[in-house]
């Protein structure tokens, strides 16, 4: 989305289809989809796109729910962050309901939706360390009604990118039927953007911990080792409790791994101190890891 023409959008069309859409945008090269728009418009207001032509995705029926599949979750792309915040959905995926309800004021909420956070890449999105703890999967649509599944992850750091005329449809998410916590920091009181953020998940049939770090880089960050550290010390048959001092070192291993040390100079004189912030930063990705790890434990 870094189209700069000057002129404002020429034409709208509104698919009632997954498969109309992706048709319409085929027709279309550079027509843009726009969902809520939260993020469409703020680059739109800030003079940053001027799309020559929409594809709206607000009729697309199909994509605003969500249906059980295989122990998964298929979620349509076009689920908003408020419907994603009611009970009956944080029953099914308490993570997940708990960064929709923290994505911004309620105005936010009832237009963006999940497939936009998601396409945005926006490294504060709320969604998206959720997803990646999960271990979501993308269904994109593509043009002849084609369809292909990619790993949210590999979309976010650009390992795989949507082709012309595909769209995300649905996201594939495992139901674990285990504690999730995601947690937040912002800059201020009340709603919005994360300065730091971390999603936390147990997956009791593998025995592991799932953690992902957002917001410190440009996409979520998987302390792969601390996962694998704390995962050994839970007693998964019995109580699953850890000390305060193992979740202290969980939060500081979380954090030093997705905040680290500057790396040494070439000429082997000692690496530059943190600055204040992000040492900041750091204690404050330590006390979240800690908390999220610590609220899974004794649900």
């Amino acid at each position: 989305m870094t189209t700069h023409a000057p002129q404002a959008a020429q034409s709208v069309t509104l698919p009632a289809s997954l498969d109309e859409a992706v048709a319409a945008l085929a027709a279309l090269p550079a027509a843009v989809p726009v969902a809520g728009g939260t993020d469409l418009m703020t680059a739109v207001n800030a003079g940053l796109l001027r799309p020559a032509a929409l594809v709206g995705l607000g009729r697309i029926s199909e994509i605003r729910g969500w249906q059980y599949q295989d122990g998964h979750a298929l979620l349509g792309a076009g689920l908003t962050h408020a419907r994603m915040g009611r009970p009956d959905f944080a029953a099914l995926i308490p993570a997940l309901a708990a960064a929709a309800r923290a994505a911004g004021p309620p105005q936010i909420r009832n237009a963006g939706t999940l497939g936009g956070n998601i396409v945005t890449g926006a490294h504060t999105g709320d969604a998206l360390p959720v997803l990646a703890a999960l271990e979501a999967t993308l269904v994109v649509a593509g043009p002849g009604g084609a369809r292909r599944e990619i790993p949210v992850s590999h979309l976010l750091a650009g390992r795989e990118m949507l082709s012309p005329g595909e769209l995300v449809g649905f996201v594939r998410v495992p139901l674990l039927h285990a504690p999730q916590v995601f947690l937040k920091a912002t800059g201020r009181t009340g709603p919005g953007r994360a300065t730091a953020s971390v999603a936390l998940v147990l997956d009791p049939a593998r025995r592991g911990v799932r953690c992902a770090v957002g917001a410190v880089a440009p996409m979520p960050l998987r302390p792969l080792e601390a996962e694998r550290w704390v995962a050994s010390l839970i007693d998964w048959d019995g109580e699953r409790a850890l000390a305060s001092e193992a979740l202290a070192a969980f939060g500081e291993y979380v954090a030093a791994a997705c905040v680290p040390d500057p790396a040494p100079s070439a000429d082997g004189s000692e690496a530059a101190a943190l600055s204040p912030a992000v040492l900041h930063l750091r204690r404050t990705v330590a006390a979240l890891a800690r908390r999220a790890l610590g609220r899974a434990l004794t649900s």
